[in-house]
């Protein structure tokens, strides 16, 4: 068994794949950080780093690929030409466990809710661990916990080497264009990436979806998945069984009605009731009651580094939004604010449309910051629109002139729509430097 990749997802594999006796071989083009290093030492797992030498790869016969390894990529093609199976880590961990799976997808909205739905399991009672795209990786837990339950948040990426893998529960947030530049800039490629969360699923099985989204309800036409299917929107529609009226919040499941003031929700703002109501659903499916599904979406804390208050200082609120490495999380952001906007713009472009955010920009924004390495895309489009435009070549930089061209009352917003790999480690990186820098204003 061969791993390709030594981030959280390969080592949690390489472990899984030497509890359950394969000879297993790690393999990372890149640096290993220190504690996957010296874990894969612990464990005398056998690896290399900074290099994959590929005759001892092609004699691999499964191998385990990070979500991070495109499928283009020369080594894959050539595994593939010699048709070695090449699967994720989540399909490989799904084999060893009996768990009941809740996986959760979506361009925007997915950690905030695998989260919102982790919260509530666990507050109840439930013996529920959180991985794929968040927390550990699924297969150390499945090599060393034992969970009755997981939440999964699911990247297209790791969706794409999931082939016997099931969810009982799929919940699809949305659709919008992110990671053009790995679908060959094809929009269908991405979405058919997105729709494998229902694969394998039957109509024993829950898929949990927005039916305002134009492409999912496009897709579910098309594929006339054998799913029961449980739609959230915003008001109440044919097909939605979670909606808001008069300003509550109704759930309608196995014949349970339940409600709940909306202004109790610890979430606030359109995106985040959407991600309420999908959390309802999946729990009124498993069950859980309506005294601690009330008391769950009235105290959860939210997700560190989107639309997190950091600090006001001098009458201006700091919001870390750093995980919002699209456009539309992007949208979102902004219009949820309530004053004017200095926004921190900026990163590595994945093949991105600025034309959603265009008149929330104009309308909100006092001042645009671009902070990246390359600039040029977002001056071609935003040049001419808003009355201030500067760049910053680092955090330290950006935080200083947002404090400089702020007003009392503004929100200096970080909500990059881009990657983060050109200036920070990740996002979580980026967000905690920003949080950092406005700490020492």
């Amino acid at each position: 068994m061969v791993i390709l990749g030594g981030g959280e997802s390969g080592v949690g594999s390489a472990i899984l794949a030497q509890v359950k006796g394969f000879d297993v071989f790690l393999s990372d083009n890149g640096k290993l950080t220190d504690e996957h290093r010296q874990t894969l030492i612990d464990y005398r797992i056998d690896f290399e780093e900074g290099k994959h030498t590929e005759e001892k790869i092609l004699l691999a016969d499964e191998i385990i690929k990070s979500p991070g390894i495109p499928n283009t990529a020369s080594l894959i093609q050539k595994i593939r030409a010699k048709g070695i199976p090449v699967i994720s880590e989540i399909e490989f961990a799904g084999r060893y466990t009996d768990a009941k799976m809740v996986c959760v997808t979506g361009s925007n909205g997915k950690t905030t809710t695998a989260s919102l739905i982790y919260h509530i399991l666990r507050s109840a009672g439930l013996n529920v661990g959180l991985g794929g795209n968040i927390g550990k990786s699924f297969a150390l837990q499945v090599a060393e916990e034992h969970y009755d339950y997981y939440v999964l948040e699911l990247s297209s990426f790791q969706l794409e080497d999931m082939y016997d893998f099931k969810a009982d529960i799929a919940v699809l947030m949305n659709i919008t264009p992110d990671h053009l530049d790995r679908y060959d800039h094809n929009m269908q490629n991405y979405v058919d990436a997105k729709m494998r969360i229902i694969r394998n699923q039957t109509v024993d099985d829950a898929f949990v979806y927005w039916v305002d989204d134009p492409i999912v309800t496009r897709e579910i036409e098309k594929l006339k998945p054998r799913v029961s299917l449980y739609g959230f929107s915003e008001t109440k529609r044919n097909n939605s069984c979670a909606y808001t009226k008069n300003n509550r919040i109704y759930i309608h499941v196995k014949n349970n009605m339940f409600t709940m003031d909306q202004e109790l929700l610890a979430l606030q703002g359109i995106h985040n009731l959407y991600n309420s109501l999908a959390s309802g659903i999946v729990a009124k499916l498993l069950d859980i009651t309506d005294d601690n599904l009330r008391q769950s979406l009235s105290d959860f804390q939210g997700v560190p580094h989107r639309l997190e208050k950091v600090a006001t200082i001098r009458g201006v609120q700091y919001i870390n939004d750093s995980k919002a490495t699209n456009v539309n999380s992007c949208w979102y952001a902004l219009q949820s604010m309530r004053s004017k906007v200095v926004l921190i713009l900026g990163g590595t472009d994945k093949g991105n449309d600025y034309l959603e955010i265009e008149d929330l920009v104009k309308s909100k924004v006092r001042a645009l910051i671009f902070l990246g390495k390359d600039n040029s895309k977002l001056h071609a489009f935003f040049d001419g629109k808003v009355p201030v435009i500067e760049d910053a070549c680092s955090m330290d930089e950006a935080v200083k002139k947002a404090y400089r061209l702020a007003e009392k009352g503004d929100t200096v917003l970080l909500s990059p729509c881009c990657a983060s790999f050109d200036l920070f480690k990740n996002y979580e990186d980026r967000g905690e430097q920003f949080k950092e820098c406005v700490r020492r204003l």
